[in-house]
């Protein structure tokens, strides 16, 4: 079974995806690219992409700890 993937925009205008989990996540500048990044990270299934109407920010808390157990950069940063 392959992931689900959310495509939207966040509210500075980028394109953003991310999987179920929020284990994988990124941000884009083109819908175009934002969908191309979430159907070669689910094995190319369109039916496990969903577009997101409104705004749609990354949800970085659900992100798994670092190897180390040390918070990341941006999980320092966003605690900030």
């Amino acid at each position: 079974m392959h992931s689900q993937f959310r495509i939207g925009r966040d509210s500075r205008g980028y394109w953003v995806v991310q999987d179920e989990r929020g284990l994988f996540s990124r941000r884009f500048v083109s819908r175009a690219e934002a969908l191309k990044f979430a159907l070669f990270a689910n094995g190319h299934q369109p039916q496990a992409v969903i577009m997101v109407p409104g705004v749609f920010e990354l949800n970085l808390a659900q992100r798994v700890p670092s190897p180390t157990g040390r918070p990341t950069a941006r999980q320092t940063a966003r605690a900030a």
